[in-house]
């Protein structure tokens, strides 16, 4: 198996609960519309990146998240706004990404496959790291390039359970990236995410999991009622605590997972989605 592609035994059907209902329509309509418009917006200015403040990135990450229905709850403390930083999640959804964004704007390590995705693809391609995942060979550059990428003092996102999980089931974070922030001696910001339904309770709509469609999975968050991502923002991890990617890697899940593991959910039929990050 690969380094980059862990199982994730999650499915829409085994995992996901429905939202959809006839009254939810007109209201998802306008949802999808709003985040594609914004995603339109951001990538029309892509290429002037490098100079819109980051506050600005950060303010129109939150606003696809919030177009898409979905409310923001974000505690803990605040990511370093400046120098190189490896920021680490868990991996729910494909509104993890701008979740993340609002934190701290970072470039994404992303798969390939994400260049060919309608509208985002071309908004990733401007800043991502993208990564060959069926390459072990590639796996050295890629650890080199994410690393001298924090070195110039950029901040990199990655999602190191390699693969979207329900929220309810979680995976191992992988190593590789870890390696890289060892290499380029910065700290690594570990966030959790969660998603919570109106009553406050753990939801899966969000999930992005098997083989669910970007479409589908945007359909489904914009028709849920009282969607909320929690954002959590944990203790740093400051460089040089940690003599080698494994600990480093294990500090990581245990703040970022923390007691949220649970057993894994194993559907007969699943198929893992393995979107932006290993």
């Amino acid at each position: 198996m690969s380094v980059w592609l862990p199982g994730a035994p999650c499915t829409p059907r085994a995992c996901v609960e429905a939202t959809a209902s006839a009254t939810a329509v007109p209201r998802a309509i306008l949802r999808v519309t709003a985040v594609v418009l914004l995603v339109l917006v951001g990538v029309v200015l892509s290429p002037a990146g490098a100079w819109i403040p980051a506050g600005a990135t950060r303010r129109w990450s939150r606003a696809v998240v919030r177009a898409a229905g979905v409310r923001i709850r974000v505690t803990g403390g605040t990511a370093p706004r400046t120098g190189g930083l490896l920021l680490v999640a868990n991996h729910i959804s494909w509104l993890d990404i701008p979740l993340l964004a609002g934190v701290r704007p970072a470039r994404m390590l992303a798969k390939t496959e994400i260049r060919n995705w309608p509208v985002a693809g071309a908004l990733a391609a401007r800043g991502a790291l993208f990564i060959d995942r069926d390459r072990l060979r590639a796996l050295p550059g890629t650890v080199a390039r994410i690393a001298e990428a924090m070195g110039s003092g950029q901040a990199v996102a990655v999602f190191p359970e390699g693969s979207t999980w329900c929220g309810r089931a979680q995976g191992h974070f992988r190593r590789a990236a870890f390696q890289a922030a060892l290499d380029a001696g910065v700290p690594v910001q570990p966030v959790r995410i969660r998603y919570r339904d109106g009553r406050g309770a753990a939801s899966t709509a969000a999930a992005y999991v098997g083989d669910d469609s970007l479409l589908t999975s945007l359909w489904r968050v914009a028709s849920a009622r009282g969607l909320v991502a929690e954002v959590e923002v944990l203790p740093l991890i400051e460089p040089g605590g940690h003599a080698d990617r494994r600990t480093l890697a294990r500090a990581a899940e245990a703040r970022t997972l923390g007691r949220t593991r649970r057993t894994q959910v194993v559907a007969p039929d699943a198929r893992h989605r393995t979107v932006p990050g290993p």
